[in-house]
């Protein structure tokens, strides 16, 4: 019977192939768009008119203090949104040999529009320039990608692990992926790196989106990227190399419905591209070439350190050949070998089996490190299935794991975004129809938010009150923020930054890279930056909710053991609560012999609007453990 159901499931996609060019077909769409590639250039110097840049210099300066064996890098905290735009067009536009590029998701939208165009400028300057891109997330438009196919001789476009061959996928091909072969449609590249010359490099949790460069409307993601300069490049130019070598990485224009185009052009010009906000690019792209606003904003804030480790899963993450979990491997190690305290900041909060165990381990510790965590609340996550599992294991988290867990609000008070670049025209917040208004203005395809919502990271806004996927609605209008970042610190010694979610997909199924810096300097930074975004203003802190003296010790058992049923923990009372900080104390822990004097709890969900979502929400965490893995 499963197999009929399978077999039912994979006809359509049958059909769909029978009609799709063959083999030879593709490599003739291959060898077409090499043909019409145009090998024209603009500049003919030796350096590609590459621009002077105080970040290229970075660079420069630690290549040539590096010998004798030792080596300098410059490291920089990219925080805010904007500076981290800002920092990748400076760099492409600095490049004079090499650009590479690996996003997780690339949008057809402001910010990547003008990522492309700064790319394909620097590859008619004769610069060579690579972009790969994981299949499911990146640019759907078939005729986009059969033109930037047939480009420039400079510039190479691949897509990681393409399903069924194809550039885009639609519901029906994401259920047959997941029937017919699990783990390969499963495993992602979740890597995200701009690489310039092999010198210098941005990696950490930002993929190529308006919301992850404070450009939306009405989400807009709180992430953070490092920039290194110096010899460390060298192990990204290694890594990349490695991906775009690899045979599920293929040519755009050996897909199937983008090698259409190119066998049989349209007829008709394509559609320019939409952009929103146009006078938007033509300022941040000034900035880009003005080098007393790059030093003030970024260069001047870098920080020179020693040896810096670039820790990257392979491709062949899904097979064993040596390179499996690379970066997962790297992250325990440097937490066993904790001592005094760790910081971790996690959009999505839901542990692997060896995660628990390390971390149980470290607190069966006669002197336990203190374990503070930043993560999403259910208000401000983009994935509501995932805070579900999150929210049914709080009981362990703060028992069993000691940790100190501080989930984001959807309007922090204090966080690194300018609301005005953003574009949102903010309705009156205390009108009959707010939570009307809330995240309408940018809307992606039902089946691609879904796609996203379910991997990680949700397509466009999808907040309004009709959808059933991405952020939940709200109490009230504005523009909302949601954690992103993936970072740690190791007793005050060592920073992490990447694309590691420390959740099971992070762990076997994507691929990941993750930076690691043993200088207390950046350590010192990336704290203060993580504690800034759990002040009382920013985050609800967690705590045990306060207990009936007769009935406290029978709630807190059923719900333990309902905890423990992958199904059917539908037990409505949980251990834990979020609590606000009252006027006029001072930030307390949890474990504090006063904090129940200054915090009041504010319930499970605060801020969330209580309509589908929520119950939603509550009955995966009664159902859904099963889905931790793939979640």
């Amino acid at each position: 019977m499963k197999r009929a159901i399978v077999l039912a499931c994979l006809l359509p996609l049958c059909l769909l192939a029978a009609c799709a060019p063959n083999r030879e077909a593709l490599r003739r769409a291959q060898h077409i768009a090499i043909e019409q590639r145009d090998s024209t250039l603009t500049c003919h110097r030796e350096d590609a008119c590459a621009l002077a840049s105080p970040l290229r210099q970075l660079g420069d300066d630690a290549v040539a203090a590096s010998g004798d064996g030792r080596e300098r890098n410059h490291v920089l905290l990219l925080d805010r949104g904007e500076d981290a735009l800002l920092a990748r067009i400076n760099l492409i536009r600095s490049a004079r040999r090499s650009i590479a590029l690996q996003s997780f998701i690339y949008a057809e939208d402001d910010a990547g529009f003008l990522v492309l165009d700064e790319l394909l400028a620097a590859a008619r300057r004769g610069v060579r320039v690579r972009v790969l891109l994981d299949q499911l997330y990146a640019v759907s438009d078939t005729r986009l990608l059969a033109q930037l196919a047939a480009k420039h001789v400079n510039f190479e476009l691949r897509f990681f692990n393409p399903t069924f061959g194809r550039a885009k996928t639609n519901a029906l091909q994401f259920v047959g992926g997941i029937l017919c072969c699990f783990t390969r449609f499963n495993q992602r590249m979740h890597n995200k790196l701009l690489l310039i010359d092999g010198r210098i490099g941005i990696t950490g949790g930002r993929n190529i989106e308006n919301r992850y460069f404070d450009w939306d409307p009405a989400f807009n993601y709180l992430d953070r990227d490092v920039l290194i300069a110096g010899p460390a490049a060298a192990q990204m130019q290694t890594s990349f190399e490695t991906f775009w070598r690899y045979r599920k990485s293929v040519p755009v224009a050996r897909l199937r419905d983008v090698a259409r185009w190119l066998l049989k052009p349209p007829e008709q010009a394509p559609e320019p591209p939409h952009i929103e906000r146009a006078d938007r690019l033509l300022d941040l792209s000034a900035q880009a070439d003005n080098a007393t606003i790059i030093e003030r904003r970024l260069s001047s804030r870098a920080l020179a350190v020693g040896m810096v480790s670039y820790v990257s899963d392979g491709p062949g993450k899904d097979g064993d050949d040596g390179r499996r979990a690379q970066a997962t491997r790297s992250l325990r190690e440097r937490v066993a070998a904790s001592r005094d305290n760790l910081i971790l900041q996690t959009p999505y909060l839901v542990l692997s089996r060896p995660a628990k165990e390390l971390f149980a381990s470290l607190q069966d510790r006669e002197n336990p490190p203190r374990v503070i965590v930043s993560t999403n609340s259910l208000a401000s996550t983009d994935a509501f299935p995932v805070y579900a599992l999150s929210h049914k294991y709080k009981r362990s988290y703060l028992r069993r794991y000691g940790f100190q867990i501080h989930e984001y609000k959807p309007f922090p008070g204090d966080a690194p975004i300018d609301i005005d670049s953003t574009g949102a025209v903010l309705p009156d917040a205390t009108g009959p129809d707010a939570e009307d208004t809330d995240a309408k203005d940018y809307r992606p395809s039902e089946s691609r938010r879904a796609l996203r919502s379910l991997f990680g990271s949700a397509s466009g806004s999808g907040s309004g009150s009709g959808s059933h996927l991405g952020p939940v609605p709200l109490q009230r209008a504005g523009v909302r923020i949601g954690l992103h970042a993936k970072s740690l610190v190791i007793d005050d010694r060592i920073a992490v930054i990447g694309s590691h979610n420390f959740d099971p997909r992070s762990d076997s199924l994507n691929t990941e890279a993750v930076v690691i810096i043993h200088d207390a300097a950046v350590a010192a930074r990336l704290k203060a930056s993580i504690l800034r975004d759990i002040r009382p203003e920013n985050a609800w802190t967690i705590a045990r909710r306060d207990s009936t003296p007769i009935l406290g010790g029978v709630n807190y058992n059923l719900g333990k053991l309902f905890e423990k049923l992958p199904l059917f923990d539908f037990w409505p009372w949980r251990y834990a609560t979020s609590y606000e900080i009252k006027p006029g104390c001072e930030p307390l822990p949890p474990d504090a012999p006063g904090f129940r004097d200054c915090y009041e709890p504010v319930g499970d969900f605060p801020e969330v609007k209580l309509k589908p979502k929520a119950i939603y929400t509550r009955i995966l965490t009664a159902f859904g453990a099963g889905l931790a893995p793939i979640l």
